[in-house]
């Protein structure tokens, strides 16, 4: 596939929190979702991995979360009101991945300006009431602040690889977290 596509406007994340502002609200992802979901996820990824180069156009992420992710998987985000999407969790099973598990988050995107904002914990609870036996996931080594947060949050480093096994090509490491 094309590793460039066109930008277009993207949808609005909602406002960050204020003072008398409430936190944006965790539900299931409804087919309408689908347009301004895919936006967080092309977003969150240029500002958080700008030297890892995405498998996958924009037109084809969009289509992707309309047509797979949304309707196929158990999908979450995070309402911040005022048609914005402040974020998005894709749970998995865990043997839909590359190495079976009880549970898998496959998806974990935030819109930049909601970063630090307490969004990720939560979305990681849910995630384990989902899940209570044990979650994993993967991301990029290059990603050292998604390492900190998800070791924050209980998650070991279980396995590192070349990146051979991704589209990306990009080395990535495993995280599992089990309950204790």
């Amino acid at each position: 596939m094309d590793t460039h596509g066109t930008r277009t406007t993207p949808a609005p994340a909602g406002r960050p929190p204020g003072p008398g502002r409430p936190a944006p609200a965790l539900r299931r992802a409804a087919a309408p979702d689908a347009g301004a979901v895919a936006e967080v996820w092309l977003r969150s990824y240029d500002a958080a991995l700008p030297t890892v180069r995405r498998a996958h156009s924009d037109d084809a992420v969009r289509a992707y979360f309309r047509h797979v992710v949304i309707p196929e998987r158990e999908t979450w985000v995070a309402d911040a009101g005022d048609g914005g999407i402040a974020g998005v969790l894709v749970l998995t099973e865990g043997a839909g991945g590359r190495t079976p598990g009880p549970g898998r988050v496959d998806q974990l995107y935030l819109s930049p300006d909601w970063r630090g904002r307490g969004l990720g914990a939560r979305f990681l609870s849910l995630a384990k009431e989902r899940f209570p036996a044990g979650l994993e996931l993967w991301t990029f080594q290059v990603n050292t602040p998604a390492h900190r947060f998800y070791e924050r949050h209980g998650f070991t480093a279980a396995e590192r690889t070349d990146g051979s096994g991704n589209e990306e090509r990009e080395p990535d490491v495993r995280y599992v977290w089990l309950p204790r």
